[in-house]
């Protein structure tokens, strides 16, 4: 297994230029709120994601929905929306930001199986650097032992 690098493009990353399977990895709060940020631009483009989310969230008394937790959600054929809860809250309090790197970490390693097990490249725009109030220098060594040290390939999209 090869490390490869992340590879940044300018574009939008919920239409990923991908051959073969591909999941698009975004960060969720842990409060079941949904209408702000890339998500906006996951809604407009499928219903499934949201619905699921919104589902997962409801009925989190009997499920995995937590910090550090991954849902899969199919939106195509070759294509699926991975979202990940990785942001406790959706306000800065005490000074820190919703962020929640150790849950991004988990995040990521749930990630890296999902796609390995299905030969999927990961698309994102810079996770948890938005209204999570994360920062990329924190996230990106997170990309790179997670994903990159396991041969996946990874693309961060800046909107123009």
């Amino acid at each position: 297994m090869s490390m490869t690098e992340i590879v940044y493009q300018t574009g939008d990353a919920t239409a990923p230029s991908a051959d073969g399977p591909a999941i698009i990895a975004h960060i969720c709060n842990d409060l079941g709120r949904w209408g702000k940020g890339f998500v906006v631009a996951v809604s407009a483009r499928w219903p499934e994601p949201e619905r699921s989310y919104r589902v997962w969230h409801r009925h989190r008394g009997s499920n995995d929905f937590a910090l550090g937790a991954v849902q899969l959600v199919q939106v195509a054929l070759n294509l699926h929306v991975a979202n990940m809860i990785g942001q406790h809250g959706i306000r800065s309090s005490a000074g820190s930001p919703p962020i929640r790197y150790d849950a991004v970490d988990q995040n990521l390693d749930t990630l890296a199986d999902l796609a390995s097990a299905s030969k999927a490249s990961v698309h994102m725009p810079r996770i948890g650097c938005g209204l999570a109030g994360g920062t990329w220098d924190r996230i990106e060594p997170l990309i790179h032992s997670r994903l990159s040290s396991r041969g996946i390939t990874v693309v961060v999209y800046d909107l123009e």
